[in-house]
């Protein structure tokens, strides 16, 4: 029995509809396409839910171009994230909703979540969550502070560590198994 159950295969109980054809690329900035979806979706099931925060409007901020696809942050009453749309470029990846990729920064690998909605506005995007609950913001100016914040850490290599000392000996015995900092 328990090599029967160690051999069983799992399954999800949800699997997520995979995109039947490679997103179509973003030619020009597609921020004015987020906030209309997020502006749509505050207005008809958003504003009367008790976790929002009135002081902060939706807002698509500082949305560019890295390694040929667009990445910025999204701002509304109930979340602050990341995201990652495709234009035709290295870091994106067609993913059913639901489903996870890590994605390269200078700053180092992010996970992102995929949404696809074939007949959305917006069809295809990833997001990474900053802040699920955002009422710590109590403007939207620190929304967008703390999202142009994050943005400019994305694109940031972090730093390298520097010896102690200028004439400190290199390190030549550290065993191959030795765990990784």
């Amino acid at each position: 029995i328990e090599r029967a159950m160690n051999e069983r295969v799992r399954k999800p109980l949800y699997q997520p509809e995979r995109p039947s054809a490679a997103a179509l690329p973003h030619a020009g900035n597609p921020a004015s396409l987020l906030e209309t979806l997020y502006r749509n979706v505050w207005e008809t099931s958003m504003h009367d839910m008790p976790f929002v925060n009135r002081a902060l409007t939706v807002r698509a901020s500082g949305f560019r171009r890295h390694d040929g696809d667009w990445v910025g942050a999204v701002i509304t009453p109930w979340f602050l994230n990341l995201f990652v749309l495709p234009g035709g470029g290295a870091l994106w990846s067609d993913l059913g909703s639901g489903e996870r990729a890590r994605v390269a920064f200078p700053v180092g690998e992010l996970e992102f979540i995929a949404d696809y909605q074939p007949d959305g506005a917006v069809p295809a995007y990833l997001y990474c969550p900053l802040f699920a609950s955002v009422n710590q913001f109590a403007t939207q100016e620190a929304a967008e502070a703390a999202a142009s914040a994050a943005l400019d850490a994305l694109f940031v290599p972090p730093p390298v560590p520097e010896a102690e000392t200028a004439d400190a000996a290199p390190v030549t015995d550290i065993p191959a198994e030795a765990p990784v900092p």
